[in-house]
């Protein structure tokens, strides 16, 4: 078997498994040599890729190469790293004596990185810090700073629209305002699985890993999307070993802890929990009016007339409590309409110009439902949570049970009061203030309201 004969080939493998798949598995594959004894060997850029060209593929290769090549009996794909001495040296002598040696790979500029595009809105003078943030707030400062790497990687996770994304740019800005030569690299784990992609199609793999061990820090948002496909987690694993090896600093997001990643490989998600990780909590609703305040503040800048009745901000902080960027986007819609309609920003503006987002924030998680799965969570009777009885066991699991109602229910404290045997609303105001307390000094309090608010809402 001859390089010739695998080149003659394409065409009648191309025709047999189709020209999409040989174009992202065949092509990518480089002759290696043959032996007396009749193995084929070919050269694959990455192990998944020779294990799965091998499983898929290997029978219907044999057979190709055997149509022009009776001699052989068997068809080996290796990397380039597993090649013995004696195999690289047969791909060097079968190269045309004429060809060119190939251009070393040139690094990515400095500072010009093809990253995804930065947001100017995103910084942290724009960032409205409150309880539920406030760790991962000041944890993304001290990446921001530079300096010595004293957690790596940090792992920001959370919900929909509770601020990650803005931390990510965040900190890119400041890094590269504090240094304009670092290479700060950031993108999606979507656009990296692209261009590994990308990559592999173009035969350009020594391009994408020269480009990617090459920055001083490696930001990837929402990395739970590389989780189940194989050949990306791969080059994801070796791409941060090599950063951290280096002492490189790498900041990564998600939509979820580590360990809650499904299909996310076990050594991934090791080196992910290694660092830093920090939950970004729902935001509660003082950090919800905070940040409709520091929204109206800078509208008022552009339009100094800008009145809004009191209890406008209040209402809307209290109703639209799941996602922070929906909530944005009802203030933007409420200030375009008084605008155009040439109303005042009141209740009955909200009612009609808000109708849809409201209707769709409404909470559908009962009382009850928050009151039996607490209750079958720490292990006692329902009767006995709702009940008088005072002593720790009921009462720790009571105080979750009515900070879960404030924070799940449209209901008024009075009303959550009546549902737990007729307590004042006094008694649910300091039930909840003592589990804010408790889930910043207390992880396992903590770890059992997320835990629960995240069952209530699934």
């Amino acid at each position: 078997m001859t390089e010739e004969q695998w080149g003659v080939l394409q065409d009648q493998i191309c025709k047999a498994i189709g020209q999409n798949n040989h174009k992202t598995w065949i092509v990518p594959l480089r002759f290696a040599g043959s032996t007396p004894e009749g193995t084929v060997t070919l050269q694959a850029p990455t192990n998944f890729f020779s294990t799965y060209v091998t499983q898929n593929y290997g029978d219907q290769l044999l057979e190709h190469i055997m149509s022009v090549s009776p001699r052989v009996r068997r068809l080996d794909i290796k990397v380039a790293s597993a090649m013995t001495e004696t195999e690289t040296r047969a791909v060097a002598q079968q190269a045309p004596a004429n060809a060119e040696p190939a251009a070393a790979p040139q690094p990515a500029a400095r500072g010009h990185l093809p990253g995804a595009p930065l947001d100017a809105r995103f910084t942290f003078d724009t960032f409205v810090v409150g309880k539920p943030n406030e760790l991962a707030h000041a944890a993304a400062k001290r990446v921001s700073e530079g300096g010595p790497v004293t957690f790596n990687p940090l792992f920001l996770y959370g919900g929909v629209g509770l601020g990650k994304t803005h931390l990510m740019h965040a900190i890119a800005h400041e890094l590269t305002q504090r240094n304009p030569h670092l290479a700060v690299l950031y993108l999606s784990a979507e656009q990296f699985m692209y261009r590994f992609v990308q990559a592999l199609r173009e035969l350009k793999m020594m391009d994408f890993k020269e480009m990617f061990r090459s920055v001083d820090v490696l930001m990837v948002d929402d990395v739970q999307f590389i989780a189940g496909k194989d050949s990306t987690q791969e080059e994801f694993f070796h791409t941060f070993n090599a950063l951290v090896d280096q002492n490189k600093q790498i900041i990564i997001s998600a939509d979820r802890a580590p360990d809650e990643i499904k299909d996310l490989e076990n050594r991934i998600r090791s080196r992910l929990q290694s660092g830093l990780v920090v939950d970004l909590h729902p935001t509660d609703y003082e950090l919800r009016l905070g940040i409709l305040q520091s929204k109206v503040e800078g509208y008022r800048a552009m339009h100094p007339d800008l009145v809004i009745d009191d209890g406008v901000l209040e209402f809307l902080a209290h109703r639209i409590s799941t996602n922070v960027r929906v909530l944005e986007g009802a203030l933007t819609r409420l200030f375009a309409f008084a605008s155009l309609v040439g109303k005042p920003i009141n209740m009955d503006l909200v009612q009609d110009s808000l109708a849809d987002v409201l209707r769709a924030s409404e909470r559908k998680i009962s009382i009850d439902e928050i009151q039996r799965k607490v209750a079958e969570h720490y292990n006692i009777r329902l009767s006995d949570m709702i009940g008088p009885k005072r002593v720790r066991n009921f009462a720790r699991p009571r105080q979750v049970a009515m900070y879960l109602c404030k924070q799940l229910t449209s209901r008024s404290l009075p009303e959550i009061g009546r549902r737990f045997g007729g307590r004042d609303h006094t008694t649910v105001m300091h039930g909840v203030k003592r589990i804010e307390e408790l889930r910043l000094q207390d992880g396992q309090i903590d770890e059992d309201v997320e835990m629960l608010r995240r069952a209530l809402e699934a």
